[in-house]
């Protein structure tokens, strides 16, 4: 198995917990991409989705799959998303695609937070991954200073703006061995909006493909 088919293996493998009636919360990236892909094949089962980016908004809807408002769907049951990295505490970075802000909204909404990935993305350590974190504009040199007491490289994803307007600092050299903790830390610099470490709210259920098929963590 290629990475590509280890992804679509682990999306195939979140199907299991779409049930009737729901309305689901779809992540954004190339798994992601993938779980779109095969819900089209359920779609008249569940009552619609909640997207966390325009470009998974664009691809449910070009499957027919009913996309909602996220402020009138209530509470979610389901939110599948993909990972950068993952630690078998279920503590995650997000980000790569850019949508890590919403991505970390729907999570926080939903029951059940489900992550698909292949299995080079369990680290023993969260960190080797550059970091994304989305700033403010106006406070990008402020928040790289702060970025470079913590330890770390920030460095500004060029030509790229979020869906909601901001700027992404991507940071090397981060060992983050205490996750929550730093979570903490670096959303409480002003003009960060969202760090993409997702460790106060994890994963429930990881779903990793691999050479030798699927496994789940939980």
């Amino acid at each position: 198995m290629n990475q590509d088919e280890m992804k679509r293996a682990a999306a195939e493998a979140a199907l299991e917990y779409v049930e009737p009636g729901m309305i689901v919360g779809i992540g954004t990236g190339s798994t992601a991409n993938h779980f779109i892909d095969l819900l089209a094949t359920v779609k008249g089962k569940i009552d619609g989705t909640v997207a966390s980016s325009v470009a998974s908004e664009d691809r449910l809807k070009s499957h027919g799959i009913p996309v909602m408002d996220f402020n009138t769907a209530g509470e979610l049951s389901l939110y599948v998303d993909g990972a950068d990295e993952s630690t078998k505490f279920l503590h995650l970075i997000k980000g790569g695609g850019g949508a890590l802000t919403r991505e970390k909204i729907v999570a926080a909404g939903s029951e059940k937070f489900v992550c698909i990935a292949d299995d080079t993305k369990l680290v023993d350590v969260l960190g080797e991954f550059p970091l994304p974190i989305e700033v403010i504009p106006m406070a990008q040199s402020m928040v790289a200073r702060e970025i470079v007491k913590l330890g770390g490289t920030p460095e500004l994803r060029t030509g790229f703006t979020t869906d909601n307007g901001n700027i992404i600092l991507d940071v090397r050299n981060m060992e983050i061995l205490n996750p929550v903790e730093m979570e903490t830390t670096i959303n409480q610099i002003a003009g960060v909006v969202t760090v993409g470490i997702f460790a106060h709210r994890p994963a429930d259920v990881l779903i990793l493909g691999s050479e030798s098929g699927v496994k789940v963590l939980t």
